[in-house]
């Protein structure tokens, strides 16, 4: 029975266990207290080292940001001064072309052009050699306009100013391919004149800097002959049997320029930055004219008040006339340093809004072309446009008594289409099949990869690649071969952007105000001299070997300078749309830590 009974606890044995488990707990919450101090002092260490790390960045930041800071105003000192050159250059040509009295109108003024146009509209029964030799005169307008629309900055650039130079430029274009036109009427008229001896049929070549025709007439209509090579060339045709027996003339007016593609628009600002930014200007004038004006008042005020001590006091005119001299050169500095702080506060702000515009205005990729469009903005022609054209054979002049009778037709030169619209009165299915062509490809222009044939389509006004086909390149002879389905303007086309991204470039200078710049992608090293707004093509050099180039050793402004040299194939210039065609491998973190 006593082994049933449980054993009291004592009351010093229950001390015992509270103050055990007293002790238990204190201890817990000091261990606890101890973790969490800690635990708080490395959270602050690295807050601290954090901190530390984000204060040497923030410095390394400042230090750049006041490298750029001292650039930027470099910069802006430097662009009125770039502006006023700039405007400087497009008078001096104004007035170049003014005292030159060379006869030819100036591209800018409206009423001249219209006049030069009229005139020589109105003159008839002009050979091809004095088209071509007028030609040079229009082409070098049309240069000129280019220039103006390139080279002036869109805010001196009016809307209506822009429509009257695209329209120059149409103009002008149109009515030189029309004179080609009826020079060549003029030139097959004597076809039979001038004839072969040993084919019977007409064969002329005529050769320029700007443009090259060859043309054929079809005298004898001898079905066996249909191979057609210009003498002294690889140039030619391989016509089927139909055009072999008609009265008809084949054409090749290879002209140096590409007269065929559409104009590029002319970017100009909207008018609600152009106005907020004049307004800005007006306002920050206004209100500098009016401090001025304030302090020229008080100065004035002070001078009469230093008049009448002077008057008071002769014995010390000397010394305040040297005060007045100190004073008043004082306020002149003070009034130009306002004057000049007020420009650098305008460009500043006229700076950022052209930026924004340029951010706002941002080009999208164009996604407008089928699949047989040529995307003008990824691909570039070069060497020209060659036309192509079969041409009904006009009436032959008609020796009778000495005199020359010809018939002249009212409808003029008449172009035959191949194949006809209408093929029902043909036996054969196979009777119109393609035309083998073979071309000359400019002397003047590389190419680094085969070139591209493509075609111009009237109807939609943009170069294609259909119609096209069993094309051949042979760069040692630079001839391209091709079927033509049906004839027209056809050129050769190159990536645009096929020298791009650079390799490398260097900037290395040479004298004072002189520099060379050297390019280096994956087919050519190209060298640029550039001494203040001049450029000169120093050398290229293809696959480790040196190439020689027209361009060398001649000094160009800067925009004609890359027109040049676009035209040329040689183009490392990239335009707004450039950064959808090319692919940049963005830099390694680990090869930026190294730096």
């Amino acid at each position: 029975m006593s082994g049933s009974k449980k054993k009291k606890v004592t009351k010093a044995e229950r001390l015992k266990l509270l103050q055990e488990e007293e002790e238990r707990r204190l201890k817990e919450e000091e261990e606890a207290r101890l973790k969490h101090e800690k635990e708080e002092m490395e959270r602050l260490e690295i807050q601290r080292i954090e901190k530390e790390k984000w204060n040497r960045l923030e410095a390394k930041d400042l230090e750049r940001r006041n490298e750029e800071l001292e650039e930027l105003y470099l910069l802006e000192r430097c662009f009125p001064e770039a502006e006023k050159l700039k405007r400087e250059t497009r008078m001096l040509s104004q007035w170049k072309h003014y005292i030159q009295c060379d006869g030819s109108p100036d591209p800018s003024i409206a009423q001249e052009m219209n006049t030069f146009i009229s005139l020589w509209k109105e003159k008839t029964n002009e050979t091809f050699e004095e088209v071509i030799e007028k030609s040079k005169v229009v082409l070098n307008l049309i240069e000129k306009l280019k220039f103006i629309l390139l080279e002036t900055p869109p805010c001196d650039l009016q809307d209506k100013n822009i429509i009257q130079y695209q329209e120059s430029i149409l103009q002008l274009q149109e009515l030189l391919h029309l004179k080609f036109n009826v020079a060549t009427e003029i030139l097959l008229r004597q076809a039979n004149t001038l004839a072969d001896l040993d084919s019977g049929n007409m064969e002329k070549v005529i050769k320029d800097e700007n443009v090259t025709l060859y043309v054929w007439a079809n005298l004898k209509k001898n079905p066996r002959h249909r191979s057609v090579r210009f003498s002294e060339t690889q140039i030619g045709f391989e016509i089927p049997r139909i055009l072999a027996t008609s009265d008809i003339a084949v054409r090749l007016l290879h002209t140096h320029y590409d007269h065929v593609s559409a104009l590029h628009p002319v970017s100009t600002p909207s008018k609600e930055h152009t106005s907020s930014v004049t307004e800005f200007v007006k306002d920050d004038v206004e209100n500098v004219e009016k401090a001025i004006s304030k302090e020229v008042e008080e100065e004035s005020k002070q001078q009469e008040k230093r008049s009448h001590l002077i008057q008071e006091e002769k014995l010390k005119v000397e010394e305040e006339q040297d005060d007045i001299e100190v004073k008043m050169s004082s306020a002149e500095e003070e009034s130009e340093a306002i004057k000049c702080e007020l420009e650098m506060k305008v460009l500043s702000e006229t700076v950022l809004a052209a930026q924004l515009l340029l951010v706002e205005n941002s080009s999208e990729k164009p996604d407008f072309f089928e699949n047989d469009m040529v995307d003008l903005f990824r691909f570039t022609t070069l060497g020209g446009v060659y036309h192509l054209d079969i041409l009904q054979l006009p009436p032959q002049c008609k020796p009778v008594k000495g005199w020359m009778i010809v018939e002249i037709l009212k409808e003029g030169l008449q172009k035959s289409t191949y194949p006809p619209e209408t093929t029902e009165d043909f036996e054969t299915e196979n009777a119109f099949p393609p035309i083998e062509v073979t071309l000359e490809v400019h002397e003047n222009v590389i190419f680094f990869e085969n070139p591209m044939v493509v075609r111009w389509d009237a109807e939609g006004k943009h170069w294609r690649t259909d119609g096209i086909s069993n094309v051949s390149y042979k760069p040692k002879e630079r001839l391209v071969t091709f079927s033509l389905d049906t004839f027209g303007p056809v050129t050769l086309i190159q990536d645009a952007h096929i020298n791009m991204p650079y390799q490398s470039w260097e900037l290395r200078p040479l004298d004072v105000n002189k520099v060379l710049l050297t390019v280096t992608t994956v087919f050519t090293e190209i060298q640029i001299q550039i001494k203040e707004n001049l450029c000169m093509l120093s050398s290229v050099k293809l696959k480790d070997k040196k190439h020689i180039s027209i361009l060398e050793g001649t000094w160009m402004t800067p925009i004609p300078f890359i027109i040049a040299l676009k035209e040329a194939g040689l183009n490392i210039f990239p335009t707004r749309h450039s950064h959808f065609y090319v692919i940049i491998n963005n830099k390694a973190r680990m090869n930026l830590s190294k730096f």
